[in-house]
């Protein structure tokens, strides 16, 4: 059961659970989820699994991953968001694991007409033969408004137990939830990669190669800037994402002030580089003082190009 932690994957998995089928939730953590689930697991994920009383299995969208969405096949939405490649990819690997455990189907939270991109009556049959799984996705939600899965045709899931369930709204999902005392996150998920803004310091990263799931990650904080010599400069905007930036640094240059200003972790460790994150530093300061690389000052000099991103 592909288990987002969301209400429809929630309210799924119960009605196959009410029909006395034994589930195993499986879960994709992703740089992009904006639920926080790109380090070690989605906390609704996990609720979600407790409560249903289910095991949960956590696997991590990887360097694969992003290749596909700096090029997908199928295009995209309005910002970076490749919905269709997204879900062939997930699918593709809930079949290796299915194939892994024994499992009979893949069953999801997926509602027909509920996302223009991906769950469209055609899109949700296309993606199906690309994943390679034509017949073995149950979509419990709106099982009533199309074909009959194998499992549903052979009797192993109850068709007449499952729903119509159509469009954007949540109400029927919404009722359910409730009338088993169901807590959830929120009705929806979401996804970074429809943000226009962050879509933008994302292409910009696709663009300067190579690049790490660190160097994505970092895209979630600060202030970013890139120099005319392709260095790549982020900010801290608040002692919180200083110490961030120092526990990320990595192998990237960390220039640290000895005054309350921005800590700057700069990707090339050149000095022209060096002295314009050394600028940007003490342009975003209140009062000014030295800004250090491991205890040697850094003189800071005004970048020839410098966009913030």
């Amino acid at each position: 059961m592909l288990l987002s932690g969301g209400l429809d994957s929630l309210v799924a998995a119960k009605l196959l659970l009410d029909q006395g089928i034994k589930l195993e939730g499986l879960n994709f953590t992703s740089p992009f989820c904006t639920c926080g689930g790109a380090a070690g697991g989605c906390a609704a994920a996990s609720r979600s699994a407790k409560q249903l009383g289910i095991p949960l299995k956590i696997i991590a969208k990887g360097m694969d991953y992003l290749k596909l969405v700096e090029n997908p096949k199928h295009g995209r939405g309005r910002a970076l968001n490749p919905c269709i490649d997204c879900r062939i990819y997930g699918l593709r690997k809930a079949k290796e694991y299915m194939n892994e455990v024994g499992a009979d189907f893949i069953a999801t939270g997926e509602v027909t007409g509920q996302r223009p991109m991906s769950q469209t009556r055609f899109k949700l049959f296309l993606i199906e033969k690309e994943a390679d799984l034509a017949g073995l996705i149950v979509r419990p939600l709106s099982a009533k408004l199309l074909p009959p899965a194998t499992p549903e045709k052979n009797g192993c899931v109850n068709r007449e137990k499952l729903l119509s369930v159509k469009g954007r709204g949540r109400k029927p999902q919404m009722e359910l939830a409730k009338k088993n005392n169901y807590g959830y996150d929120c009705p929806a998920g979401g996804c970074l990669l429809t943000e226009k803004g962050y879509s933008l310091k994302l292409t910009d990263l696709f663009q300067h190669k190579p690049y790490s799931m660190r160097d994505v990650l970092l895209l979630r904080i600060g202030r970013h800037y890139r120099l005319s010599e392709g260095a790549k400069v982020v900010l801290g905007r608040n002692e919180a994402e200083n110490a961030l930036l120092s526990k990320m640094a990595g192998d990237n240059a960390l220039l640290e002030p000895d005054f309350p200003a921005p800590t700057a972790l700069v990707t090339r460790n050149a000095q022209k580089a060096l002295a314009g994150a050394a600028w940007l530093v003490l342009k975003h300061a209140k009062k000014k003082g030295r800004v250090l690389l491991e205890g040697k000052e850094i003189v800071p000099v005004e970048p020839d190009h410098c966009k913030r991103l």
